[in-house]
Order: C-alpha cells, then sequence, then structure tokens
C-alpha cells in the first residue's frame, strides 16, 4: 500500500503541471515596463502617431520615435515628400543657449508648431513661444498679440451691436453704440434664473455654499434673437463629499454638487427661452422643460429667427428633432425616433444651403445614415445594410458628400475594425481605406487630406497620409516598431472567438500571456472587464496590444472580450443588457470556459476580474452573482447600485421608470453571495460615481459577515493620478499576486 501511495503521489506531480509560486524583482520589472509610460521612450515606438495640420493648409508636422531619438518631421502638400521639420542639433544649441541649460537635441519637446510664410516656425518650448528662422536658426522670444479682454459673463452679437448679461438671475441686452440698457426677463430669481447654465461638476464647499457662477447665452447668426436657458434648482438635490485630503485642514471639508439619481424629480430643471431682439420681447414656444440630463438642445439655422431644437424624453425611448419658427410660432417634427429599450448617442447635422438634416438611426436594426428634406419634410436613407456607423467624420455640404467610419460592412473582417467610407446624397458608397485592419482618421479641415493610422491587434501601427478624393497613399509617416520587446519573448495578443449565450452570435475577445509565458505551466486567468454597454473592450488597433500586458507580465493569462449587450454592433445584439445588466458577465464566464478546454495551460479553477467604473460594477456582480467561478476581484470606483448613480446611465440601459430590476441586479442586495476575496477602492472625492454605493456595499458585506477588503484614496476623483496611481496599480498587482497566484507579494520594488 505504501508503494501504491507513493506511485500515485508521482504520478499525480507529473502530470500537474508546475504552478510558479514566486514572484521575483524581475518581473516587476518586466510589469513596469510594459507601462504606458514607457511607450515612445524605452519599449515600443509609434505606436500611434498624431498628425497636426498647418493651419496655413500647407502641410502637416508630426514626430518619429526610435528608441535613440525623436525627430519631428513634415510633408507639404505640393510634393508629398517627407522630411525633416528642422535642423534638431542646431534647434538643440540654439534652444540651450537662450535658456541657459543643456536640451538634448534627440529629445527635444517642442510645441504648437505653426509655418510662416517666410518658410520660418512659430513654435512653443517650456511655457515661451518662439519665432524660428530656419536659415541662422536663431531664436526670437514671441510678442504676444494683445487680445481682447473677454468678460466671461458677458456675450457680444455677431454684429458687435449688442452685449447680453445677466443682473438679479435675469437676462439683458446692451447697446454697444450708445449704452443703453434693455431688461428682457423678468421673472428671474435665485435658484430660478436666466442665462446660466448647470455645470456637471459645479462643486460647492462648505454648508450652503453657492454655487460657481455661470454665464451663457446663444445669438442668431444674424444677431437678431437670442436664446438661454432658465435653470431651476429649486427642488434640485444634491450629491455630497467629504474630502479628507487637505493637509492644512484637521477637519473633513463638505464638498457638494447638484446631480439628479435615476427616478429622481427632485432634479435640476431646465427651459429653453426664445427673445427678439428689435422687440425686447420673449417668445413662447412649446418646447419641453428637461431635466439637466435630457434638456433640449438649440441650433440656429441661417434664416432668421428659425432653429432646430433636439431633446429626448426621459428614459430615452423617444428622440425628438423640430424646426421651429419663432417668426410664425410654428413648429414642425422632422424626427420622431422611438424604441422599445433605448436610443443611444443620437446624432444630426444640418445642412443648411441645401435645406437638409443628415443623422444617424438604429431604424433598422443597424446604425445607418438618413437625410431630412426640410422643404418636403421626406426623410431616406441614405446607407442601407448591416453594418454599424461609428462617425461621421467630415462632410462637403457643397459637393453632397458624406465621410463615415463604419464597422462590419465588410463580412470577411473582424465587425470591431473600422474603414473609411464616403457616401453621397444618393446614396453610392465608395470605401477609402481598403486594408483588412482598424482605422484611425484625421481630416484637413478642407477636407482634401486625411490622416490615417491602420492597424490590428496582431498588425503593427502604419501612419499615412491619403487623398480624400480615392484614398490613395500619398507619403508614408512613420511605422510602429516593437522590435525591442520581440527581442524580449513578447508577443502580439491572441484573437479568440466564440458563440456567445444566444447560441447564434459570434463574440471576440484577446488573450494576453507573459512573455516568459511556458506552455506546459498552469496559469491563473484574469477578465479586464468593462461592459459598458456604451463601448466595447476588445482591442482594434495596435496601440492596444500592451494594453493588459503589465498585468500579465506578473504570472497571469489576462483578457479581453465584448459579449452580448455591449456597442457597436446590432440593436439587438446591444439589447441584451437593457434592464439586464446583471448577466452582462454570462459572456465572459462561457468565454473562460472556452479557452480552459481548448488551451491546457488556462487554470479554470483560478479566475480573477478587475475593472473600473463599470467595469467596478462588473467585478463586484462578478464575486456575488458568479461566486463559485471567479474567486478574486479588485473593484475599483464602481457604481454598486444604480439607484445612488448619476440618473442619465442606468435611466439608458436599465431603464426607466425605476422598477425592481434595479434591486435585483444591485451588488448591495447580494452582498451575502460573497464567497472569494473581493477588494472594493475609490477615490474619497469622485464626482462622478459618488463613493457612497462602495460605503454602503462595504456595510451590506460587514452586515452579512463577509470577509473583503476597502482602500479608500482620499484625494483622487474619478481617475486616480500621480503617486496615487501608481500605488493602486501596486495594490491591485499584488492582490492577484496574493489571492490568485497565492504567493508572497514585492511591495517596495524599483518603479521606473
Amino acid at each position: 500500500m505504501k508503494q501504491i501511495s507513493i506511485l500515485l503521489i508521482t504520478l499525480l506531480m507529473v502530470s500537474t503541471p508546475f504552478q510558479a509560486q514566486e514572484v521575483a524583482q524581475d518581473d516587476y520589472s518586466r510589469a513596469i515596463s510594459f507601462m504606458y509610460d514607457n511607450y515612445n521612450n524605452k519599449t515600443a515606438f509609434n505606436l500611434y502617431t498624431n498628425v497636426n495640420w498647418f493651419k496655413d493648409g500647407s502641410g502637416l508636422w508630426f514626430i518619429d520615435h526610435s528608441k535613440d531619438k525623436k525627430t519631428y518631421k513634415t510633408v507639404s502638400f505640393k510634393n508629398h515628400n517627407v522630411v525633416d521639420l528642422f535642423n534638431h542639433e542646431k534647434l538643440g544649441r540654439a534652444l540651450s543657449k537662450l535658456n541657459d541649460k543643456l536640451v538634448e537635441s534627440n529629445n527635444l519637446s517642442v510645441s504648437n508648431i505653426e509655418r510662416l510664410k517666410e518658410g520660418n516656425l512659430d513654435l512653443s518650448f517650456e511655457g515661451k513661444n518662439y519665432t524660428l528662422n530656419l536659415k541662422s536658426y536663431g531664436l526670437q522670444i514671441k510678442q504676444e498679440e494683445k487680445k481682447e479682454e473677454r468678460n466671461e459673463f458677458e456675450s457680444k452679437s455677431p454684429d458687435g451691436k449688442w452685449i447680453a448679461y445677466s443682473e438679479n438671475y435675469n437676462l439683458f441686452i446692451k447697446s454697444t453704440e450708445n449704452n443703453q440698457e434693455y431688461q428682457l426677463s423678468f421673472d428671474g430669481k435665485k435658484d430660478y434664473e436666466y442665462a446660466t447654465y448647470y455645470g456637471w461638476f459645479d462643486i460647492m464647499e462648505g454648508e450652503n455654499a453657492e454655487r460657481p457662477k455661470h454665464f451663457s447665452t446663444n445669438w442668431s447668426e444674424d444677431s437678431k434673437w437670442i436664446t438661454t436657458n432658465i435653470i431651476d434648482f429649486r427642488n434640485a438635490e444634491k450629491m455630497y463629499l467629504l474630502d479628507h485630503s487637505i493637509d492644512s485642514l484637521y477637519k473633513s471639508k463638505l464638498l457638494s454638487y447638484y446631480r439628479g439619481s435615476p427616478g429622481d424629480t427632485t432634479m435640476v430643471h431646465v427651459t429653453p427661452a426664445f427673445f427678439n431682439v428689435e422687440t425686447k420681447k420673449e417668445v413662447k414656444t412649446n418646447l419641453p422643460t428637461g431635466t439637466h440630463v435630457n434638456s433640449v438642445s438649440i441650433e440656429w439655422m441661417k434664416k432668421s429667427g428659425i432653429l432646430l431644437a433636439e431633446y429626448s424624453e426621459r428614459g430615452y425611448k423617444k428622440e425628438v428633432l423640430k424646426l421651429v419658427d419663432l417668426n410664425s410660432g410654428s413648429e414642425k417634427t422632422l424626427i420622431e425616433e422611438t424604441s422599445e429599450t433605448n436610443i443611444d448617442n443620437f446624432w444630426f447635422r444640418k445642412f443648411d444651403d441645401k435645406q437638409k438634416v443628415i443623422f444617424l438611426s438604429e431604424r433598422s436594426g443597424w446604425r445607418q445614415l438618413y437625410i431630412i428634406d426640410l422643404k418636403t419634410n421626406k426623410t431616406k436613407p441614405i446607407t442601407l445594410g448591416n453594418y454599424y456607423i461609428n462617425a461621421i467624420e467630415y462632410t462637403n455640404e457643397d459637393k453632397e458628400e458624406i465621410y463615415f467610419l463604419a464597422s462590419g460592412k465588410d463580412a470577411r473582417m473582424n465587425p470591431y475594425h473600422q474603414q473609411l467610407y464616403r457616401v453621397d446624397f444618393d446614396g453610392e458608397v465608395t470605401l477609402l481605406t481598403p486594408e483588412n485592419t482598424h482605422h484611425i482618421v484625421n481630416f484637413t479641415k478642407d477636407g482634401k487630406h486625411f490622416a490615417d493610422n491602420f492597424s490590428a491587434i496582431n498588425i503593427p501601427t502604419k501612419t499615412v497620409l491619403r487623398d480624400s478624393k480615392n484614398g490613395n497613399i500619398l507619403a508614408e509617416l512613420t511605422e510602429a516598431d516593437v522590435s525591442e520587446v520581440e527581442s524580449k519573448g513578447w508577443q502580439s495578443p491572441e484573437v479568440f472567438e466564440l458563440i456567445g449565450k444566444d447560441g447564434k452570435t459570434t463574440i471576440y475577445g484577446a488573450i494576453w500571456k507573459p512573455t516568459n509565458f511556458d506552455p506546459n505551466k498552469s496559469y491563473p486567468i484574469i477578465d479586464a472587464t468593462y461592459t459598458g454597454p456604451h463601448t466595447q473592450v476588445f482591442p482594434k488597433s495596435f496601440d492596444r496590444s500592451f494594453s493588459n500586458q503589465s498585468l500579465a507580465e506578473l504570472g497571469f493569462i489576462v483578457i479581453g472580450v465584448d459579449g452580448l449587450g455591449t456597442s457597436g454592433r446590432s440593436k439587438e445584439f446591444h439589447d441584451h443588457s437593457y434592464k439586464n445588466m446583471e448577466n452582462n458577465l454570462e459572456d465572459h464566464v462561457l468565454a473562460i470556459k472556452h479557452l480552459a478546454k481548448k488551451h491546457a495551460w488556462v487554470n479554470v479553477e483560478k479566475v480573477g476580474i478587475f475593472g473600473h467604473s463599470a467595469g467596478g460594477y462588473d467585478t463586484g456582480r462578478a464575486m456575488l452573482g458568479f461566486p463559485d467561478f471567479y474567486k478574486v476581484g479588485v473593484a475599483s470606483s464602481g457604481d454598486h447600485d444604480f439607484r445612488m448613480e448619476k440618473a442619465w446611465w442606468p435611466e439608458m440601459y436599465q431603464g426607466w421608470p425605476i422598477d425592481d430590476t434595479y434591486e435585483k441586479v444591485s451588488n448591495i442586495t447580494n452582498a451575502k453571495n460573497l464567497k472569494g476575496k473581493l477588494l472594493l477602492v475609490h477615490g474619497g472625492i469622485d464626482d462622478n460615481v459618488n463613493p457612497s454605493a462602495t460605503f454602503k456595499l462595504a456595510e451590506a458585506l460587514v452586515n452579512a459577515d463577509k470577509e473583503f477588503d476597502l482602500l479608500i484614496l482620499p484625494s483622487q476623483r474619478h481617475g486616480y493620478v500621480g503617486k496615487t496611481r501608481t500605488y493602486f496599480i501596486k495594490k491591485r498587482w499584488n492582490y492577484f499576486i496574493e489571492h490568485l497566484l497565492e504567493t508572497k507579494p514585492i511591495w517596495d520594488f524599483k518603479w521606473e
């Protein structure tokens, strides 16, 4: 029996993949080397190139990064040749002499570069503006032009004849010719105020503090009309914060801000108001009073007194665009878009001269482009198809051309990769970027050229200048260089796909492995989550190749996956998350199980998860809704109960009015389910996702007698910055090392 036992133990040791139990300083060093801060100076270069257009329309400039230097280069639209923008050594010497310190020519940091008529350059260096003579390399400090002092609490009419301002919460105008003043509104008072606006991040300090002062009006192009809003704070409730981070204070500072939660009626209300400058009278309309999350947006037309008014009804199931004639008092509904779920990312643009409006709609089940003829009030589609238009990048009203980025139009491509197309008003579509990659474009002001950063997660970025007529490449600007990291074993993340929870739709994700990956070992797997549902995590472009590499270097497999319910695909795909946010992670569980079946090196018994904001909610939900699957989670700045969130986001995706689904999806009401290790993190003065829900979840976990960890970062808002950001990253890394890798982490390692 003793011999049999020894044999069984031996066989077990042989058949079980070796699991590393130690993390060394070298592992942390590799992890840090893949941090974003090291791109373009140590590890990887030209992952994305920012192209800057000269204001005079003559060409562009950009920076070409390499291991030893960065080179400023330029392209002229006359010949499309790529040349150095200036002599780097001469400019370095000139800057060194002028600033009395060594300025390295191979690492210059200049900005705000503009080409002058004489062929010289204007540029900025360390906060000072210079003119550079490209023949002598003399630098002259640029004399700043005296700008007309602008009073932020006044607004001058386009013709310069009137100045609008507010006094005692009412709107006034004053003639610039004789200083005659006219009061336009008369019922304004404190907390019912004309000519101001609601500021999303208006922080008030202390008890009964005053709201920051604002002024806002919108003149018509002909200066004959003026519109503003009435902002009604009378019944609005606030959210509160306590700032414990001020060294000189020994009592916490009370902070507050106006912000409605889902279902609230006690919100800031916004009413549009219109005034005839000639008669000095208000002109009433039938436009509604909205809240600060669904107020009316106004765009003036060229014809006097005519405007477009756009607004959504509470709950985002109806979007309305009206043509309003203040002269006659008529209002014509151009668009009344409705949905059984929600209308997300509504967009329109007016073509005044053509008397047309284009807009994006999902009425067909896919986000497509439509056009309205304002003369006939008829709407027709410009594009048709089972693909998703992500954005309109440029429009040419005279030529009746629209340039748009779309994903999924070519069925042979990954549905998250976008290409640029041009379409005319008759619907003739032309592809301008044929490469089977993801394209990020940037147009010149005149629309004749565009820069294109094209890549995929496993195809290095190329940045080129293209002709917008046909998409032809006019100049090759940069190429990504990852030879440094490839020499150390780095490989681009692996794309995977599987059928989602509906049993029919293909979903996509990516896997990050450590550079010292050993297929004979077993690795814990971590889900880098953000189910949105207003965005995606699938890494479309090459600059995202390194986004989760740091964590992988510490001995993990990391994945990012977009399941059903996220954005950028069909309306049916997106609607899986509507009023169903609790189930957004079902596809993540399927994906991890799929990978575990496919790869022996994925340890499905050791699954972790982390996420920020909505990803923080996901992490809490994973640990409480799937407690037997997810074992370790780090939830940062999570909106753990949507009833405590800002109104627009949950009302868009979880629905309005508030119903019992809010209780069902809450992490707080599910706290009793926790089994694994959970770290809750929140910024103490987060005025985007208020920390109250994290505190309430912590209280619920205490009441449920569940062991957990809590980290409050007193000085931080929604995004963590500076030393605190470094501290948080170290804490998150080590939490997974200790509880998922089950080995002792190192705290004091060199961060460089």
